[in-house]
């Protein structure tokens, strides 16, 4: 593990506090303009770079969502739904499922987690007659 100076731990601590207060499962990017709109001197680099780090020290979870990996807050297992009308990504009310895991087990593969993400079109985007 990298040993982070004074002013990296500074930053990464403000992308992890950007982060926290959102719902949104933001992208590197979207947490990179919020933090510059609040006058944060920070670099897109550096915000991947923090993602990275807290992601690794599980601080934060990855949902790798195309075109670009989105960002949680929440770490315990739990399921999204992501809307191809309109792009959101939500946290679903379910109850995460580790029977899953112990069926993938039973054909000879050590599982750690799984995650699952549904695609398709939320109420709101179904409401206004968008397709996917």
């Amino acid at each position: 593990m990298k040993i982070m100076n004074r002013q990296e731990r500074g930053k990464r601590d403000r992308v992890l506090s950007e982060l926290m207060g959102r719902k949104d499962h933001p992208t590197a990017e979207e947490l990179y303009l919020a933090l510059r709109e609040k006058g944060e001197e920070i670099s897109l680099a550096t915000v991947y770079r923090a993602l990275r780090s807290l992601a690794e020290e599980g601080l934060v979870a990855t949902l790798p969502i195309a075109p670009a990996d989105r960002f949680d807050p929440v770490t315990e297992p739990h399921y999204h739904f992501h809307c191809l009308g309109c792009n959101r990504v939500s946290d679903l009310d379910f109850p995460y499922k580790p029977e899953l895991d112990r069926a993938i087990e039973g054909l000879g593969f050590s599982v750690h987690h799984h995650t699952l993400v549904f695609h398709g079109l939320c109420p709101a985007c179904q409401e206004r007659g968008r397709h996917a």
